[in-house]
């Protein structure tokens, strides 16, 4: 890995930097791109577009990877529609690329397979953290999708994205901001989606944009409507165990809907953890804090202002037939407390 810093600084104009990037990536052979846990649209049209930009700086081996698995209906017709190729997480083609990269998520050890010790070369990120590092990092809790910070390389540079790589940055644009409507859409978002526009592949973004629900997060949703509890404004659900990460947040998007709800707070057990999910209608409220107050001591929690996640480790403590009453109680009872407030 390369140890000579090329980070810009928060206070750099956008048009500085796509170039450093580039200088990085050029004299280098090979690069891993590494996604978080069960990549999401932004993620995955962020990763292949770095991918395309390396190529352009000269890379020929770049391989893109991800941890966790591949299980939400509409992240596996994206890949299979625009025929990306990735595959899951290999330690030895880490350790064998010359450059690694983060996309849409900055930590090693948090919501991906590296170890915390590992060295990343590149992040490239929207979330909110406080300890991105790297040879590299562009970091824009600003932005509304990681995808429209690599279309902006896209833009500096005069490179043309293909209509497969514009049509991966759209649906990742839109999908992160839900249709433009989430309150961290930004108008870079918009611009972003104006350039795009001209190069992508309408027809996909629609059959995409149609492959959302799949029987798991139908059921899911039917569950944390039957089981939700309300204070006030405020939404606390459990969905019990669920086979599929992904429909938790789709889930907590779905109950923003419901009459006097704004805000949500969904979990349920996937694999060894309790997995949650926040999202607000509140402009006053901060549920990416709320989250991190709630559970930040008991696993990894955070997020922006409109949406937020936690993941609680179990370690174990619960058998897979085991009553899940005294989990879902506990943390019922944290989410509550963080919104005590607002009920």
């Amino acid at each position: 890995m390369s140890k000579t810093s090329t980070r810009p600084t928060a206070t750099d104009d956008l048009t500085s930097r796509a170039e450093p990037l580039m200088e990085l990536l050029r004299g280098h052979d090979s690069l891993a791109i590494v996604c978080h846990d069960d990549p999401d649209p932004d993620c995955l049209a962020s990763a292949f577009g770095l991918k395309r930009l390396a190529r352009h700086g000269g890379i020929t081996d770049t391989g893109v990877l991800y941890g966790g698995g591949i299980s939400h209906r509409q992240n596996w017709a994206m890949i299979d529609r625009l025929e990306l190729d990735l595959r899951p997480y290999d330690p030895s083609a880490v350790r064998s690329a010359d450059l690694v990269a983060f996309v849409d998520h900055s930590v090693p050890g948090r919501n991906n397979p590296l170890p915390e010790t590992a060295e990343v070369d590149i992040v490239i990120d929207h979330h909110p953290v406080e300890n991105a590092s790297g040879v590299y990092v562009d970091h824009r809790p600003s932005a509304g999708a990681t995808a429209t910070i690599v279309t902006q390389y896209f833009r500096e540079l005069g490179i043309t994205p293909d209509e497969r790589i514009a049509t991966a940055l759209l649906f990742g644009i839109r999908r992160e901001t839900m249709d433009f409507v989430r309150r961290s859409t930004t108008l870079a978002e918009y611009s972003a989606a104006q350039y795009l526009h001209i190069f992508a592949d309408l027809d996909a973004i629609q059959v995409l944009s149609e492959s959302l629900f799949s029987g798991v997060t139908l059921d899911t949703i039917a569950r944390v409507i039957d089981s939700r509890e309300c204070r006030g404004s405020c939404l606390v659900s459990s969905a019990g165990r669920v086979p599929d990460r992904e429909a938790i947040p789709l889930a907590a998007d779905y109950l923003l809907n419901l009459d006097g709800t704004n805000t949500s707070v969904v979990f349920g057990v996937v694999d060894d953890a309790v997995e949650v999910s926040a999202r607000t209608l509140d402009s006053e409220v901060h549920v990416g804090g709320r989250l991190e107050l709630a559970f930040g001591e008991w696993g990894s929690a955070g997020g922006h202002r409109d949406m937020a996640g936690a993941s609680l480790p179990l370690d174990g403590a619960l058998d897979d037939d085991e009553d899940l009453g005294p989990v879902e109680d506990i943390v019922t009872r944290l989410a509550f407390d963080s919104l005590d407030d607002l009920t």
